[in-house]
């Protein structure tokens, strides 16, 4: 089936395109401009504006999740900590009513280590009865082997932890030692993948960037420590600052973004609850301190990539929903300094490069199909990319909802 999007503002992942015509071929982009092909279905955007689907690069995910996600134009989520079989992964890889999926499989842990904290009060059976017998890590030797388990089970990066829990309520959690954190990112680069920390600290995140990792998945909730922003941009590691996660917890719930009807309507009466609130973990820290440390990392060259660190609509996790809460981080993004348009690549063709997946985060001949059409312009406005007219995986029209 052959589809023509004519009429439209074109954001092909890094700007504002010249031509106002996509056509898609099955799965495909075909062209980007050129004459409409006979017999193509063609849908007027007039007043819209085309973005490739969306890309979360932070979450822990589920079917429920994926299929969440993909109603707000989230066509690719990036799991940072979670167990999918090989069988899951295909069906999948194969359907087209969900987002698609790349995960880290598990991280990277002590005994007793983050996030074992929050295994008890999780609402999934299966992540209460699994995450007890997942081997922890105290030796090099064994990092190595847990990682090589990760690779062989489908992991496309690697997660390794780096949480003392004094900033997300839980101080004195078991850390990874010094030479374990080493072997585990060493093995990640023999086997070809990214090395990814999750930090909270800017302590943590040094400790991170000195040991070799390729981009840390969150921004550090506490003040930042003197060079941390040149030593990242020296490293040529990327940052998802999940802005929408410090800002929970801080004690902020998004009040106004569940409010918003293009919100409401596509989340379950769980998520909203979920949203409406806020984690308030860490009172004492500032958003406009971290909004400041986003706008350094970006003035020093570093890759920023957009994502929301959504899990489980629980109480201890809230102010987050999949795929309204990326929109929200692009909002978050621009109110700490970035433009729309630079924003906007932060959750397409930046995560698309750093993560390989040449295929998706642009609108050009070639790549998947995979594309989201909003009224108005976000390129100017970023709160448009919530006014969705429609969503495509693989070149799929989903159900209006």
């Amino acid at each position: 089936m052959v589809t023509a999007i004519i009429n439209v503002r074109v954001f092909d992942g890094e700007d504002v395109a010249d031509a106002t015509s996509v056509i898609v071929d099955g799965q495909l982009i075909t062209s980007v401009g050129g004459a409409v092909p006979e017999g193509a279905t063609v849908m007027d955007g007039a007043g819209a504006t085309l973005l490739p689907g969306l890309i979360d690069s932070h979450v822990h995910t589920d079917l429920d999740g994926l299929r969440t996600a993909l109603a707000f134009g989230v066509t690719t989520e990036l799991e940072m900590q979670g167990h999918w079989s090989a069988k899951k992964r295909r069906e999948i890889a194969a359907r087209d009513d969900v987002a698609d999926l790349r995960t880290s499989g598990m991280g990277v842990t002590r005994r007793g280590g983050h996030p074992s904290e929050y295994v008890t009060a999780s609402g999934s059976l299966l992540i209460r009865l699994v995450y007890p017998l997942l081997p922890s890590v105290r030796t090099p030797a064994q990092a190595k082997r847990f990682v090589a388990r990760q690779v062989a089970n489908g992991a496309d990066y690697i997660k390794v932890f780096i949480e003392d829990g004094s900033t997300i309520g839980y101080p004195g959690l078991p850390v990874v030692e010094q030479p374990v954190l080493l072997a585990a990112i060493e093995a990640a680069h023999e086997h070809g993948l990214l090395a990814i920390a999750h930090v909270s600290t800017a302590n943590g995140a040094s400790r991170a960037i000195a040991s070799g990792v390729d981009g840390l998945a969150h921004l550090f909730l506490d003040a930042p420590t003197p060079g941390i922003i040149e030593a990242i941009a020296s490293a040529g590691a990327f940052v998802v600052p999940t802005l929408v996660t410090l800002s929970s917890a801080f004690g902020n719930a998004p009040a106004g973004l569940a409010a918003d009807p293009r919100v409401r309507g596509r989340l379950s009466p769980a998520w909203l609850d979920s949203l409406g609130r806020s984690m308030n973990v860490y009172p004492q820290g500032d958003l406009a301190v971290s909004s400041a440390c986003v706008r350094e990392l970006r003035d020093a060259g570093v890759d920023i990539l957009a994502g929301s660190d959504v899990s489980e609509p629980l109480p201890m996790l809230g102010g987050l929903a999949h795929g309204a809460s990326l929109h929200h981080e692009l909002q978050l993004l621009v109110e700490a300094g970035l433009s729309p348009v630079e924003a906007l690549r932060s959750a397409t063709s930046v995560p698309a490069r750093r993560f390989s997946l040449p295929d998706r985060g642009r609108i050009v001949p070639g790549a998947r199909a995979d594309l989201l059409l909003v009224d108005g312009d976000p390129t100017s406005t970023i709160s448009d990319t919530l006014s969705t007219r429609a969503v495509w995986r693989r070149g799929v029209r989903q159900p209006a909802g």
